[in-house]
């Protein structure tokens, strides 16, 4: 029988009770989730795409952000590079999500390590690596929690295309701030050193400085890179020296 004690398990161990531990523990987040996706299934409909094409566009590319900043470009004439692009800075941050959760992926097989990428997002990234660097296992929240928020996120674009109305202006009620206190209070929570808050600081002056003076969205993959390359440089020193 497979142990589910966490102190037992490998950090990269994968069974049914931590997916589902995982799933329970992210469903508090989903439900904000849930209502933005109502606010996208609406703002899709009033652009003129049917409930159908919206449903399977949040099913398939299960990206918030990019999918709102789409919508942006939608017209009788799209400009299909200029969405690709778009899409492509928005999520940039995801590169260097596969590349933290590497160290306990490099052994699984290609399709479930794939596959655990498909439905990695802010959130389950998040609290997977929390997990992980205190030495418990993490991947169990990477997909189950991926899991409950693609769940919610589809099903509030449903339900978007189809009372989307009553939720028309999430922003009204501060919902838009959700995620991001929600990461601020991951990283605030997360382990401190001074390795850790030379990149998060060199992380957010890249950002603020291309938001200031690089196009629309930019920041995103500077931030990114700019945190990214100081921390690959910068070798995390082993536990236990």
């Amino acid at each position: 029988m497979t142990s589910t004690d966490p102190a037992t398990l490998s950090q990269s161990e994968l069974n049914r009770h931590l997916v589902w531990t995982g799933f329970r523990q992210m469903v508090p987040m989903a439900l904000f989730v849930m209502v933005f996706g109502a606010a996208f299934g609406l703002a899709a409909t009033q652009r003129g795409l049917d409930a159908l094409s919206v449903v399977c566009m949040s099913a398939l590319v299960f990206a918030g952000t990019a999918q709102f900043a789409v919508l942006d470009l939608w017209g009788p004439a799209m400009p299909m590079l200029a969405m690709a692009l778009t899409v492509f800075a928005i999520n940039a941050r995801h590169l260097l999500m596969g590349a933290s959760l590497y160290p306990w992926l490099r052994d699984l097989p290609p399709g479930r390590r794939y596959g655990l990428m498909t439905l990695a997002s802010d959130a389950n990234w998040a609290l997977s690596m929390q997990a992980l660097a205190r030495g418990q296992p993490g991947l169990g929240m990477l997909l189950g929690g991926g899991a409950a928020l693609w769940v919610f996120w589809v099903l509030g674009t449903w339900l978007g295309t189809q009372v989307g109305d009553l939720i028309a202006d999430a922003r009204r009620w501060g919902l838009d701030m959700v995620m991001g206190c929600f990461m601020l209070a991951m990283a605030v929570g997360g382990e401190k050193n001074g390795r850790t808050f030379a990149i998060w600081g060199v992380a957010a002056c890249a950002s603020l400085a291309a938001y200031r003076h690089l196009p629309e969205n930019s920041h995103v993959v500077v931030g990114a890179l700019a945190g990214g390359l100081l921390g690959a440089a910068w070798k995390e020193a082993p536990h236990g020296d």
